[in-house]
């Protein structure tokens, strides 16, 4: 990568702040200039580990990654718009709607670079599957189904499973298929002892009529990650564990029953499994929010107005569970233009 080089800091080294910082250790054009942590120190290739922002913004960074607890986004995303720094938060945007908002603004009055880490955007199965379905491989969309489950993860105590984990598959599912959610109905279970929920089911509409259903939770020793798109030609499958694409085509079988030829149903076709490269998503994540700030532009990145309408979708999903009704959802504020 050309020109000057790019210094970038990092705000937490919890599980995912670690592996942030490994890929930009590794990054073509950006030096890791420091990272905030309580504990403090250095780390094994001599980046400063300093105990507060105020001092990491000392140090000048062009943008931060911010990898702290999903609590203290609003407060720590505000003090880098306030100081002129672009910044990549982890999903999800912030802990409410309202702290979201304001991040957009925030962001956005100053024009400054920001993104939110959906990180499966960049799963080489999902952005394969995006482009065939973009490409009309399925033809008309009627179903996404999703389903991720797995052991509850220790890293995780100040959000419940809607905010950490489903808000992935909230934003996959506008993404592939390129529509807004309309309605949620979801019901959520507490069983770990903790003051969030652990387990959803979330069913809904997009605003196309796409029916969607989510299966997530922390109660399940059976790992999994699989996003199921039908249309009228087939179905994708999508592994985002292994990140293999599946395609199972619709068969043609005729019948001479009369009474059936007016049923429209399907058999079983072909099955194909797609070879692609698979590169790490989280390097890919990073390359194009550096080449974003670098070009001063937000092509490639998870936009704040994104996350912030996954973080709506979120709310919404959680007063469905606690109201125990079906919630619609308005439709999305537009990006500004030239975005």
């Amino acid at each position: 990568m050309g020109g000057a080089r790019l210094r970038a800091g990092l705000i937490g080294l919890g599980a995912m702040g670690r592996n942030h910082a490994r890929v930009l250790g590794l990054l073509d054009g950006v030096d890791l200039v420091g990272v905030t942590d309580p504990a403090g120190g250095t780390l094994a290739d001599g980046t400063p580990v300093v105990p507060t922002l105020d001092e990491l913004l000392a140090l000048r960074p062009d943008y931060a990654v911010v990898a702290c607890p999903t609590a203290l986004h609003e407060e720590v995303g505000m003090a880098l718009a306030a100081h002129g720094v672009c910044a990549l938060i982890e999903k999800p945007l912030a802990h409410s709607v309202v702290a979201a908002r304001r991040l957009v603004d925030a962001f956005e009055t100053r024009g400054l670079v920001a993104g939110v880490g959906h990180i499966e955007r960049f799963n080489p199965a999902l952005r394969n599957l995006r482009t065939r379905l973009e490409a009309g491989e399925l033809g008309e969309v009627f179903q996404v189904v999703t389903r991720r489950q797995g052991p509850f993860p220790h890293r995780i105590a100040d959000v419940g499973v809607v905010k950490d984990l489903a808000t992935h598959d909230i934003d996959l599912t506008g993404w592939v298929t390129g529509q807004e959610y309309a309605s949620v109905s979801a019901r959520t279970l507490s069983k770990s002892g903790r003051a969030h929920e652990d387990m959803v089911t979330v069913t809904g509409d997009l605003a196309d009529g796409t029916l969607v259903s989510h299966l997530v939770n922390w109660l399940s020793p059976l790992k999994e990650r699989f996003t199921a798109v039908t249309g009228e030609r087939g179905c994708f499958v999508a592994d985002t564990l292994t990140a293999d694409l599946t395609y199972y085509a619709n068969g043609a079988v005729t019948t001479e029953w009369e009474a059936l030829r007016a049923f429209r149903g399907v058999s079983e076709g072909d099955m194909i499994r797609y070879a692609t490269p698979k590169r790490e998503p989280l390097l890919v994540e990073h390359e194009q929010f550096r080449d974003a700030v670098a070009g001063g532009g937000s092509s490639g990145v998870v936009t704040l107005r994104e996350g912030l309408r996954t973080v709506e979708v979120a709310a919404a999903v959680l007063e469905s569970a606690r109201e125990r009704v079906s919630v619609r959802l308005p439709a999305a504020r537009r990006e500004p233009t030239g975005a």
